[in-house]
């Protein structure tokens, strides 16, 4: 059974000014949730400062780095937001690449998935704790939680625990989030026919091990998107896209879907070019037909109107990129119509 989506959320630059004025014009403009990432800002500390602006919309981390933190300060952290924003907390997570996080956080890196799995375990043992007031007594392969004591507890959270989301592209890390998360978060380097033939098969394995159906999951996608108000600004877009296809394809991590296209040596390829610095040469191998594959691309009503088409049927919700508050604002005679229209 797939899911229908006709629910938006916007995933915004913390840049754009004040998060609190970005939040509480997304909650005005219509969407559904807020969601921050995380490149140079903390986005629980964001979505802290956004729960004094807003009331309905659901504020989400579309990904924190787990293995930069340990799980207890998670569990923490996202226990405060859960309370400030009277339960509207969607607490995204992911991996990250090895490199970010054994060079740019200095801390271990080793087997992703399996360290995720752990990873959100041991958050559910830590609120456990705290919502019943049973002993803290985890012990995994990667991380250990045995002590709380009372000066430590929080105690039970009045507006429960935050679902969790995992975030990846890969088999394995959908499987994970079929075993022991509340969603999994598609990472925008996805084209229709690898989310149907790798990561949904994989996230319904997740879910048989758990036992559990696609209902219990929810599937959230953020489609690339080369839109505008303008000829001009959707040529800007086109070309911003390609840059980013360009950039992940650079990476071993995502190669995957490329060959699954038979898109062959174009990995390899783009791979050379980054290491060799030369960044604004990559987004011209990117032709029509990859571009077309990857991204929605055309006026911002068209463009609404076929992120539903081809998006909705496979997830439950849609993100959509804002770079500026008008790109944001541009939104909400959109959002103010009914599906489809």
């Amino acid at each position: 059974m797939v899911a229908k989506s006709s629910s938006f959320d916007v995933l915004v630059d913390p840049g754009m000014g004040k998060v609190a004025t970005i939040a509480g014009r997304a909650e005005a403009v219509g969407f559904d949730a807020l969601c921050l990432g995380e490149t140079n800002h903390d986005p629980l500390v964001l979505l802290a400062a956004a729960t004094q602006s807003t009331t309905e919309i659901r504020l989400a981390t579309s990904i924190l780095v787990a293995f930069a933190r340990s799980p207890m300060v998670t569990a923490t952290a996202a226990n405060d937001v859960q309370a400030l924003a009277g339960g509207r907390l969607q607490l995204g997570l992911g991996s990250q690449v090895k490199a970010h996080v054994t060079r740019r956080f200095g801390m271990p890196w080793s087997r992703p998935a399996a360290r995720m799995r752990e990873y959100v375990q041991a958050l559910h043992a830590i609120w456990d704790a705290w919502e019943n007031g049973s002993q803290l007594k985890f012990e995994g392969e990667f991380y250990s939680h045995t002590l709380m004591t009372p000066m430590f507890d929080p105690g039970p959270n009045p507006f429960g625990r935050p679902p969790v989301m995992i975030a990846g592209v890969g088999a394995g890390m959908s499987r994970v989030a079929g075993e022991v998360a509340d969603g999994f978060q598609v990472h925008s380097f996805v084209t229709e026919k690898y989310l149907t033939d790798v990561i949904l098969p994989s996230v319904e394995e997740g879910l048989a091990a758990s036992g559990r159906s696609r209902e219990d999951l929810m599937i959230g996608v953020t489609p690339m998107l080369a839109t505008g108000t303008s000829e001009d600004e959707i040529a800007a877009a086109i070309q911003h896209v390609r840059g980013q296809i360009a950039f992940y394809g650079s990476t071993p991590a995502y190669r995957g879907v490329f060959e699954l296209h038979g898109w062959v040596g174009l990995h390899e390829e783009l791979n050379e070019l980054s290491k060799s610095g030369r960044w604004d040469t990559m987004a011209a191998l990117i032709g029509d037909d990859i571009l077309a594959e990857f991204a929605v691309v055309g006026s911002m009503a068209d463009a609404a109107l076929e992120l539903r088409r081809r998006w909705g049927p496979l997830s439950d919700r849609i993100s959509v990129a804002a770079q500026t508050m008008s790109s944001l604002e541009s939104w909400q005679p959109i959002l103010s119509q009914p599906d489809g229209q």
